[in-house]
Formats: C-alpha cells, structure tokens, sequence
C-alpha cells in the first residue's frame, strides 16, 4: 500500500492511465494534473484515495481532453463542479460511493458524447432529469441511492440507444410514463422504492429482448392498471405476487417463456379485463369455472400452451360477457357451454383441440351480430347437426375450418367473409353458385377436399380482390377460370392436382402481382407459357405432369422472368434444347445469399372495428427433391430450384447453367440430353440434389464436381460416361445406384477398377435401362453439407421392381400426393 508517487506527472504524452483497485491511498498528486494529454483515467476502487487539494473541480479543469474518468469510490467528498460540463469529449464518467452532495449539475445530461454516467450510492446528491433531446447518445444511466426526485420526463423515450436505467431509491414521484415502454434497446430496468403514483397507468415493456424472471421490484407497483410485458424472453413461473397489483385491469405476458402453472391467485384480480398468456410454455389444468370470477374479463388468451381446461357445464355460474376467447391447442374435447350465453363475441379460436363429432347446433345463435372471427381448425368435426345454406354471422369476416373431417356440401360463409379456409377435409359435391356472393374475399382455400364440377364462371369476379386461390387436390375439371380479366392483386393460384383441361388462360397476363403459380398434376394441353415471363414478382412456377408439349421459345426482352426462384416441367412432353438463353437471365437465381428462415408468403392487413388484423399467407407446393416427392408446408425464401425431368430434351447441357449460383436442386433426369457433363456445374457451390440420370451424356464426370461440398444426392445413372469416377468430399457418400448404367465408369464405389479390361457383368438396374421403376435406387443421404435449406436428409430405399414415391410431409396437417408418370416413359 502506497500513495501515487508525484513522478507520475514527469510522463507528458501519457494518454492512458488504469490504477483501478490497486490499493494506493492519500492525496491524489497535484501532479497528476500535468498529464494534459490524458483522455482515460480510471482511479476507481481505491477507497482510500482521496481528492481534496487538488479537487475535482482542478481536475476536470486540467484534464480538459478525457474521454473517459472513473472515480468511483474515491473520497472526493465535494459538489460536483459545473466545469465537468465542459469536457465536450467525455463518452464514459463513473462518480459511485464519492460523498458527493450538492445540486448535479443539468448540462451533464446534455454532453454530446455522453454513453454511461453513474453517480450511484451518492445519498446526499440532488438532481432532477432534463427533458431529453432526441440526439442524445446515452445508454447506462445509474442513480440508485441518490436524492433524484422529480417526475421521469416522457422525452426519456428519445433516448433510444439506452440499454440500462437504474433508478433504485431515489425520490421520484408522479407516474412512470409508458414512453419508457418505447425504448427499443432497453434490456435492464430497476423503478423500485421510489414515490411513484401510477394509478391509472399502462406500463409497457413489450418487444424489448428482456429475459430473466419479472423483476419483483413491480410488486411495489400496487397501483398499476397495465402491465404489458409480452414479446420478451421473460422465464422462470409467473409470479403469485401479481395479486397484490389489485388495480390491475389488464395483462399482457403472451410470447414470452414462462412455464409452470397459471397461479390461481391470479383469478382473484377480479378488476381484470385483459387476460393474454398465449405463447409460453405454461402446463397443467385450468378450470374453465375460475373464469366465472372475473366479471369484468372481455378478452382472454391462452392458446398455444402446454394447458388443458377443464370443462364446468353448471347451469348456475354466471361467466363475462367476452369479446375476446382464444382457446387454441388447449386440449379441449368439446364445446364449452358458456358459450350458449354468448352475445358479444368478436373472436373466438378453438383451433388445434381434440374436439369431436358435429358442430352443434346451438354454436349458430351465438354472437350472431358481432363475431368477426371463428377458427375451429385442428380438431374432429365430421359436420354440421343442422346445416344452415349460409353461416348466419352477419359481420364475419374470418372463417377457419381447416383440418377437421368435415363432409357434406361446401359450407357457405356470409358475404362479409375476407378468409375462408375449409381445407383438408372430406367435403364433396360442387362449388355452389352462393359462393360468388363473397365478393370480398381476399384467400379461399379449398384444397385437399372432395370437392368435383366445374369452376362456376362468376368466381372470376374474386380476382378484384382476391390474394389467394387455392383449389389444389380435389377432382375440378373443365377449363381453368379466366381469373384476371383487369389487373388485380392476386399473389396465388394453386390448382394443383385437379384434371383441368385446355390451356392456360391468356388473361393470367394480367395478374400483375402473382407470385405463385401451381398447376402440376392436370390434364392442360399447351405450350410452354413464355408470357408469364412478363410477371415481374412471379417466384413460383410448377407445370409438372401435364400435357405440355413443343420447344420452349427463345427468350424475348419482356419475359425474362426476373423473379423465377423455382420452375418445375417434370413430366411433360417438351422438346428441343434446353432453354440456355432463360438460364443466362434468371437473375433471382443468380443469388447465393438468402434467409433459410424466412419463408415465401403474401402479407396483408385487414382493417375492421377496433381493430386490424394483420395476415400471413405462408406459400406451399409439392416437389421431388432428393429422389423423393415432397410436400413443403413452407417453403425457405431462399430455396431455388429447376425441375426439366421426364421430358424429351436433347442437346447439350449449357455451361451457362453454372450461373445460377443460387440453386439448391437441378434435375434434368429422364431426357435425351447428350454430350459432356459441363464442369461449370461446380460453381453451384449451393446445390444439394443434382440428377442427370436416364439421358445419353458422355465422357467423363468433370473432377470439380467434387467442391460441391453440399452436395447430398446425385444421380448420372443409365448414361454413356466414361472414366473414373472422381474422389472425394461428398462423392465418398454416393452408393453404385448414383452411377449404375455405365458400363465405362470405373473407380469406387463402383466394383471396376480403372485401366482394367474386364467389364463386369451389368447389374438388374443396368439390364433395365429406361424404368426407373425396375432399378435398384439405393441412396444414403449424409454427408459434408448438411442442408441447410431443405431440412433434414433421409435415408431411403426403393425397391428394384416395384416402387412408389414416398412423400414427406411436415407437421400434423397432411396432404399426400403420388407421382404417377414413370419418369423416362411415356404412356
């Protein structure tokens, strides 16, 4: 232990000077002053330091290019001086547990540079806050056990770069602005044991990344009447000290990660109006008769937990008018009684429960002037007990009864409907003439159903508002609708897996902001559409198993398709050579970089009473990736892919195919392609799936193809290649099934060793050539790459004589599709 020795000021260019916690002690050297050039010193955690002759006010006089001072615990016992104002340069300032006392000085707070001031555990020290300026770069700011007082500004919102505010034990009053809910950086907050009011206050922290348990210091709070802290990272159990928030009138913990039970002091709050825990992971049972206590409840929220309710169907309670009930995946297994004496609904969502059998009845009667919504998706409903024409909910605007197993005629919603969804289900019969009365339709999804007949012409007057159509999977026929006669804002047409006729209709040029465009698995007799290239936003283009057929046209200046991520002709009848000139200007696939967790959707708005409703339409498809048909239930923004298979292409591959960097799958399987394998498919340094099997290429597999290090399927099966087979990275993976059929292929996996004259006898699968349902496809996927677009690989095996396509399919909603061209062949 020693004092700072006064040679200290001999060093003239010192610019940095750290004697933290080094347990000197006595009078800081007037010396030390002399250090002009100084612009970090940091003294702190030296108790026994002291700053009195010289002071602080000598020092930040002398030492006028500090950026940073650190003070903290020295003895400086003084006021703090108003030159401290003046160090224009100071970004850090830390003054803890100095015995300061005296008025702080207000300009501090207004130092341009200022990020982190602490004048903490300083008791006699008095201030109050300024009004902010909007300029201000300050993110910590500690004055916990300082005389502060006053009211907290609501300009504190305008200090939008503050990540911690401690104010503990000061003395301020009044109420604490819900401006401080603004503050987007915020990530520590300590309020408690001051003088604060808040009686009729909404205290607001949502969407501001907070983790942790809810900080007790709220308890103090008993006034409160609003409590949001939802969209944080909030854990541990809510807390059964929330009852002592007895003004509490609403409560907004929802997408957070609490887990544990609901307490069950939290239905004494009986002033409650707002009840919203919906996103966490809270378990076990909820009695739906605790509801009866809340008089006051109008909107509750539990869905999308781990919950079950309990159903109470006592005729004697008496449960809250509601207009908000979301009971969604909450294990219920019917309909909750309560609901009879419902007028004033607006929403109400019992989706994904396990509720069976017809929908009763008296679910007619209630809130038939009110309801706006009703998602009954995800559960077992087989039907109506009385099947009205029309819904009769005069103002509904949002109907789900997805996923259930719903049979009979199309229900028909009220003409108010902006949302149908019906989907996956068992329902049969026609589309009836009714439906076109739904002119303010902005998604219908029909898909996966039943449903037969022809599309009723008057449909066509959706398109002025529609954003998607989805009529995929059942047995319409006919022609497809004229959908777009004037130009709409129409994003998706599915009509996959229907046996529509003709061709596709000429007024899709004016579907100016499609985006999604599905028509596989039908019977169109057509060319190939090279107008749609004139779609500026179309992402999506999948024709696969109709009856396409000719060359596909050169590319002209104004259908380039400039959006095109995904293009499937699998299993058509197209000729010619492979379109080179599309693939040197297809830009979207051209780009390698993409969030794989984002997901292709149309987003939208919809604006009613009180409210507006934000809604994400999520795209789906089905496509063969890997060798294996898939269903994408959501399809990864960055996924690019081309599907020519099963076709009767001929020429060369064109180099200029290794332009689109981007592509994840390529598959030109089953042609008539000849020539070399093009060694710019290694610049698709992004490619998982590459089949270039059943063609007639030749020469040898270029030995670039090996810094394809993502690489998880490849397929050159039943070809003419000649050569080794290259080594290495992803090609040690590949079985005999990736190079089956060629005869002149040697080198592993192969059994032939190269620059040997003996040929082995040609396994089943070579035998065959032509079926790929009469060779043995053995494939393991795994590898360097791990997909990072598509998921998951899959290991798999389809047996050498028969085989179906396994199709993969996500999550508990399916929708199962086959494949039924043998690709190669022709019927």
């Amino acid at each position: 232990m020693c004092e700072i020795p006064s040679a200290v000021g001999q060093l003239s260019r010192l610019r940095s000077l750290n004697l933290s916690a080094s347990v000197f002690y006595g009078q800081i050297p007037l010396e030390l002053l002399a250090l002009s050039k100084l612009v970090f010193l940091d003294l702190s955690g030296n108790p026994l330091l002291k700053l009195h002759k010289p002071d602080l006010r000598n020092l930040v006089q002398n030492l006028t290019h500090l950026k940073s001072l650190y003070l903290s615990l020295v003895d400086i016992f003084s006021t703090i001086p108003y030159q401290l104002a003046n160090l224009s340069s100071l970004t850090s300032l830390g003054l803890r547990g100095c015995g300061l006392y005296g008025k702080f000085p207000m300009n501090i707070f207004r130092l341009p540079s200022l990020q982190a001031l602490s004048v903490r555990y300083n008791p006699y020290l008095v201030g109050y806050l300024p009004e902010f300026e909007k300029a201000s770069p300050l993110k910590m700011l500690f004055l916990e056990g300082t005389s502060f007082s006053g009211e907290l500004p609501t300009s504190i919102e305008r200090l939008d770069s503050l990540t911690e505010l401690n104010i503990q034990s000061c003395n301020f009053t009044g109420l604490v602005p819900a401006s401080l809910g603004h503050l987007p950086q915020l990530s520590y907050l300590d309020l408690s044991n001051n003088s604060f009011t808040n009686k009729t206050h909404c205290f607001n922290l949502h969407n501001m990344n907070l983790s942790g348990e809810i900080p007790s210091s709220l308890a103090n709070m008993s006034q409160l009447s609003t409590l949001s802290l939802e969209e944080n990272q909030l854990s541990g159990q809510i807390p059964s000290w929330l009852m002592n928030l007895t003004q509490l009138t609403e409560l907004y913990l929802e997408k957070n990660q609490f887990e544990g039970s609901i307490p069950s002091s939290l239905f004494e709050l009986i002033n409650l109006q707002y009840l919203y825990l919906h996103s966490n992971h809270l378990s076990g049972t909820v009695g739906l008769r605790l509801l009866s206590k809340l008089k006051d409840l109008t909107h509750i929220q539990l869905s999308n937990n781990r919950l079950s309710l309990l159903s109470y169907n006592s005729t004697n309670a008496t449960f809250p008018k509601f207009k908000l009930i979301g009971f969604n995946g909450c294990n219920l297994t019917e309909f909750p009684v309560f609901l009879w004496n419902q007028d004033e609904l607006e929403w109400l969502f019992l989706a994904g429960n396990n509720i069976h059998g017809s929908i009763p009845r008296w679910m007619w009667n209630i809130s038939r002037e009110t309801l706006f919504a009703l998602d009954l998706s995800g559960n077992f409903l087989t039907g109506f007990d009385q099947h009205p024409v029309v819904l009769p909910w005069s103002r509904l605007l949002r109907l789900d009864l997805g996923s259930n197993m719903l049979q009979g005629p199309l229900p028909i919603p009220p003409p108010s409907t902006l949302q149908y969804s019906v989907d996956k289900n068992k329902l049969s019969g026609k589309i009836p003439p009714l439906l076109c009365n739904m002119t303010s339709l902005r998604s219908l999804y029909l898909s996966s159903n039943n449903l037969s007949g022809k599309i009723p012409q008057c449909m066509a007057n959706f398109s002025k508002s529609l954003l998607v159509l989805d009529l995929g999977n059942n047995n319409f026929d006919g022609p497809i609708l004229e959908t777009c006669k004037v130009p709409n804002n129409l994003r998706v047409i599915d009509l996959s897996e229907n046996q529509f006729q003709g061709q596709i209709p000429s007024s899709l040029a004016n579907c100016v902001m499609l985006e999604h465009l599905i028509l596989g698995n039908n019977q169109i007799d057509d060319v190939f559409p090279f107008w749609l290239g004139a779609l500026p936003q179309l992402q999506v283009l999948i024709l696969r198993s109709n009856r396409f057929h000719g060359a596909i046209k050169r590319w002209l200046t104004n259908f380039k398709f400039p959006s095109l991520h995904i293009i499937d002709l699998s299993d058509n009848e197209f000729v010619g050579d492979l379109p080179y000139e599309y693939f040197q200007n297809w830009d979207a696939m051209k780009l390698t970089k993409g969030n794989s967790l984002q997901y292709m959707q149309a987003n939208t708005v919809f604006e009613m009473p009180g409210y507006i409703m934000p809604a994400n339409f999520i795209y789906s498809m089905t496509m063969t990736n890997k060798g294996i048909q898939r269903f994408y239930e959501k399809i990864p923004n960055s996924f690019k892919a081309i599907d020519f298979s099963g076709n009767n292409f001929k020429g060369s591959i064109p180099t200029s195919i290794g332009n689109l960097k981007g592509l994840h799958l390529l598959n030109f399987g089953g042609n008539n392609l000849t020539g070399y394998i093009p060694s710019s498919l290694a610049n698709l340094t992004q490619l998982e799936s590459l089949d270039l099997s059943q063609n007639k290429l030749s020469g040898e597999i270029p030995s670039q193809l090996t810094m394809m290090t993502f690489l998880e399927f490849f397929n050159v099966s039943e070809n003419h290649l000649t050569g080794p087979i290259p080594q290495g990275n992803q090609f040690a993976t590949f079985s005999n099934a990736s190079f089956d059929g060629n005869p002149r292929l040697c080198g592993s996996p192969l059994s032939r060793v190269c620059g040997s004259s003996e040929a082995s006898p040609p396994t089943p699968s070579s035998s065959k050539q032509g079926s790929t349902g009469e060779f043995d496809w053995k494939f393991v996927l795994m590898g360097y790459g791990s997909g990072l677009v598509i998921g998951v690989s899959i290991g798999y095996c389809l047996t050498s004589w028969k085989h179906e396509w396994f199709v993969e399919t996500f999550g508990k909603q399916q929708r199962k599709w086959t494949r039924t061209k043998t690709m190669g062949l022709r019927s």
